[in-house]
């Protein structure tokens, strides 16, 4: 799980990407413009913002140069605009943004773009052994440092689901969906992306598909 802040002016795009990466498993920190962001900066040590280039107090590719002078621009920072010129997106490139997003932004850029920079934030990070990795993690990195393999993973209920079949057909699929559903969610730790790959869905699908079948989907997440 990592720490994401998000900086935009309109609420509707703070709401819909903090929706996505909590879905994903990560902590979400929202900032509606520059002063926001200062604190949130400061207090939460995000792993990677989101920013907005057009605000109403001090636009971000101004708050990008300000971390980067002195000294602040320590995660990736991944740019986002509707209306920004090539060279606002080269400026902010050079300034030091990992990326920049053209709004609306879709999906697969988005949780691509997001993958990338968490990527780059935990290559500069040394790997240590602690709760919230998941589980794989942890093996690998016990059998490669000597350490103690990790307690094994309750998946709650679902995992010993049974099913009464004196039931239509749609209820009884639909109960077995939404045990399977939660099974994969509190096995791969909340994050849709894997349940995606290991379900064969694509990602926006299995989303409402989760939202059809009423699937909690905070109950799988990682630290929850």
């Amino acid at each position: 799980m990592a720490n994401i802040l998000v900086v935009d002016d309109e609420l509707g795009i703070r709401d819909l990407l903090s929706e996505i990466l909590n879905d994903e498993g990560h902590q979400v920190e929202l900032a509606e413009n520059a002063a926001q962001a200062r604190a949130a900066r400061a207090r939460t040590r995000p792993d990677l913002v989101l920013l907005d280039i057009w605000m109403p107090d001090t636009d971000g590719v101004t708050l990008l140069k300000e971390w980067s002078s002195s000294g602040l621009l320590t995660m990736p920072v991944i740019m986002m605009s509707g209306h920004a010129t090539i060279d606002t997106a080269v400026e902010a490139t050079k300034i030091g943004a990992m990326a920049f997003l053209e709004k609306p932004i879709t999906l697969q850029k988005l949780l691509k773009a997001v993958e990338q920079g968490l990527t780059k934030t935990a290559a500069r990070k040394p790997v240590t052994l602690n709760a919230a990795m998941h589980p794989l993690d942890l093996t690998v990195e016990a059998a490669m440092t000597g350490g103690s393999l990790p307690a094994p993973v309750d998946l709650g209920p679902q995992a010993t689901q049974s099913f009464l079949l004196e039931k239509p057909l749609r209820d009884a699929r639909d109960e077995f969906e939404k045990a399977y559903f939660e099974f994969h969610l509190a096995k791969e730790g909340g994050s849709m992306t894997r349940v995606a790959e290991k379900t064969g869905l694509e990602r926006t699908h299995l989303y409402r598909k989760l939202k059809q079948l009423g699937v909690d989907l905070t109950r799988g997440k990682r630290g929850a």
